[in-house]
């Protein structure tokens, strides 16, 4: 594998940030086991690997938020032990996360603020924050409480106030993951900017492409030990998710099948206003779903998809029954139970809290939404065997990988809990789906096969929605694509001809106003 490191700094030159033997155990496992990594100035690293292979466990330990068992980290040649990630600031790393720490209802200021430690008045912080951002192409007005931020806005918020500390070495944790095609090309052009300035940048994403594109130098952890570092821009993506796996990832196939003729689903000017002072209106939304079709929404975080996911699952219910037809059945004032009764099934985009209970096992549940159609139910008893064969089956077909037969949901990783919740609603064999984020923060491994699976649904007979921030999720797997914005839903594409300029100007607004203001003046 090629040599990554920057040609001016590999004659005698000390890494700027060097883990030597980084292990961290909990218990019997073993998170990270024996972790050499050097990180230079000037360089973009990428840190790879599935899900549970121990990148969340180093970048704690680099940031100061967990300690090492074993092993030590240097900075500038010198051994360092950090008490906590302000003493990792203090040193000039900094850590952006993928879960944003912002209060709605506080401004863009003041969320800087509590993270700068009030070393200066609040007027010179307003007037360096509007600064920083306007210099590195990130534009943020002070003034601005969040809740009226887009999700790309919000990321901003994030990478300036870490800026502002002045980082030597910055983390990044799946940056793009809620960008637009656009807000990402404008994030690749900040980060080659401070990779120009002399910093060094930690990059950790699914994307593959993404990676080839942008870093200079990658590491792969598989199992909690690294076990390659090379040049992405050398590899291909299949090659990088190979040694991410330890193995050939399954390529995703669709098989030709016919589309039904009769729609599954159909939305007909769905108005909802949101139960969340913060939510998104849902504006006169219509589509038609058929089976054997996948129609995929694509948006930026934060447009009404959760609020129109809420609408179908029956977590929040139409004034209209005729809003939402299933199966040529009025459903919108029908309840979650009800709607699975007809043949529906859903997959929440959070997996713990939202699409299973933590602390309950994971035959419990399957009980929960496997009751009302399954017969996990009889004469008022739980069936416990046939709840137990659901998470075999589900262990089985989706390759859930776990310590013992029926573990709290809270025990598994997230890409392997992911696997779990889709297994379980998919093999029910439901005749519509709606998922939301089916693959999000899921290894290449995990989410070829739940897409494949998606696939086969379809190819079953089932009309499947799905909705994702991952264009080209909804470009492998779907036959049209929508596009969500302010509450209004575009005009579902080809997918064939959906272009990723013309999604991302349609995530961005462009011709979704226009629509809404044509909607207005015929009203």
């Amino acid at each position: 594998m090629l040599d990554s490191t920057p040609a001016a700094l590999q004659a005698g030159a000390i890494p700027l940030l060097q883990t030597l033997g980084l292990t961290k155990r909990y218990g019997t496992l073993l998170a990270n086991e024996a972790i050499d990594i050097d990180i230079w100035p000037q360089q973009i690293h990428a840190l790879l690997g599935e899900n549970g292979a121990g990148k969340s466990t180093l970048v704690k330990i680099i940031y100061g938020l967990i300690q090492p068992s074993e092993g030590e980290m240097r900075w500038h040649g010198e051994k360092i032990v950090l008490s906590g990630p302000s003493d990792a600031r203090s040193r000039g790393i900094g850590m952006v996360f993928q879960h944003f720490s912002l209060f709605d209802n506080l401004t863009v200021a003041e969320n800087v603020a509590l993270g700068l430690g009030g070393k200066e008045s609040f007027k010179d912080m307003s007037a360096r924050l509007e600064e920083v951002s306007r210099v590195y192409g990130l534009p943020l007005d002070p003034r601005r409480e969040v809740w009226q931020l887009s999700v790309g806005e919000r990321q901003r918020i994030e990478i300036v106030r870490a800026l502002m500390q002045d980082p030597k070495f910055l983390i990044l944790d799946e940056p793009t993951a809620v960008l637009t095609p656009q807000e990402a090309n404008q994030l690749f052009g900040v980060l080659e900017r401070l990779k120009a300035e002399g910093r060094a940048i930690l990059y950790i994403s699914h994307k593959l492409e993404e990676v080839k594109r942008l870093c200079d130098t990658a590491t792969i952890l598989r199992g909690g030990k690294k076990v390659a570092t090379c040049n992405p821009k050398a590899e291909t993506a299949a090659s990088l998710a190979r040694m991410m796996v330890g193995g050939e990832v399954k390529e995703v196939r669709a098989t030709a099948h016919p589309k039904t003729t009769a729609p599954r689903l159909v939305v007909g000017d769905l108005s909802l206003e949101p139960d969340d002072p913060h939510g998104v209106r849902l504006k006169h939304i219509s589509f038609e779903l058929k089976g054997g079709e996948i129609l995929g929404i694509a948006g930026v975080a934060g447009n009404g998809q959760d609020e129109l996911f809420a609408a179908l699952s029956g977590e929040r219910l139409a004034r209209d029954p005729g809003t939402i037809v299933i199966d040529g059945r009025p459903a919108g004032h029908l309840s979650i139970t009800e709607r699975r009764r007809l043949g529906a099934a859903f997959v929440p985009e959070e997996r713990l809290g939202h699409g299973t209970a933590p602390r309950m096992k994971l035959s419990e549940n399957a009980l929960l939404t496997g009751h009302a159609a399954s017969g996990m139910v009889r004469h008022g008893f739980v069936n416990t065997a046939a709840t137990l064969r659901a998470v075999d089956r589900a262990t089985e077909a989706f390759d859930v990988r776990k310590a013992k037969r029926d573990p709290e949901a809270a025990s598994l990783s997230g890409g392997n809990l992911q696997k779990f919740i889709v297994g379980r609603e998919i093999l029910r064999k439901p005749g519509l789906l709606v998922v939301s984020q089916p693959t999000w923060g899921v290894d290449a491994g995990a989410a070829a096969v739940i897409r494949q699976a998606l696939l086969d649904l379809a190819a079953g007979g089932a009309a499947v929605l799905v909705t994702s921030q991952d264009l080209d999720e909804l470009t492998e797997i779907t036959d049209r694509i929508a596009v969500m914005f302010h509450g209004r839903l575009s005009e579902p594409l080809p997918t064939a001809g959906a272009s990723r300029e013309k999604l991302g100007l349609l995530m961005g607004g462009s011709s979704l106003d226009q629509k809404e203001a044509a909607h207005a003046a015929g009203a």
